[in-house]
């Protein structure tokens, strides 16, 4: 039996020690690549997400063109609101799934954390917009 049938991509395993941080969209976050847009060929995105410092203010309304954003609390906690008027505080242990195009705002954060970020495609643009209405 050939176990590579149907498989698209190549093996990607990221290491702490081969560790490669790349530029992300919020400059106070610190993002490390897990090699998996290569891999993928641009198909999916895994990345771990770190700050040192809370966060200052609100990130602001805005959504993400893309098909799926997958994030997987790994430390502290990290406050979010969603167009439907949900408040979400993801814990260690949570996951998330955004649908692409969904808007949401980051309201805070722990002074420290650590999260698990995967996009479908790799490519995910963020485009600020205007909260829903009634929400500010």
């Amino acid at each position: 039996m050939n176990d590579t049938v149907g498989l698209s991509g190549t093996l990607a395993h990221a290491t702490v020690d081969n560790a490669t941080y790349v530029k992300g969209r919020r400059s106070f976050f610190k993002y490390r690549d897990l090699g998996v847009t290569d891999a993928t060929g641009g198909k999916m995105r895994a990345q771990v997400t770190s700050a040192t410092q809370g966060l200052g203010e609100q990130t602001g309304w805005h959504y993400h063109v893309c098909d799926h954003q997958l994030v997987f609390m790994l430390k502290v906690w990290v406050d979010l609101e969603f167009e439907d008027g949900r408040k979400i505080r993801l814990m260690p242990g949570d996951s998330l799934m955004i649908p692409g195009g969904m808007r949401h705002n980051e309201t805070g954060t722990a002074d420290e954390l650590e999260l698990l970020e995967v996009s479908v495609p790799a490519e995910m643009k963020t485009v600020v917009c205007d909260p829903p209405a009634g929400m500010g």
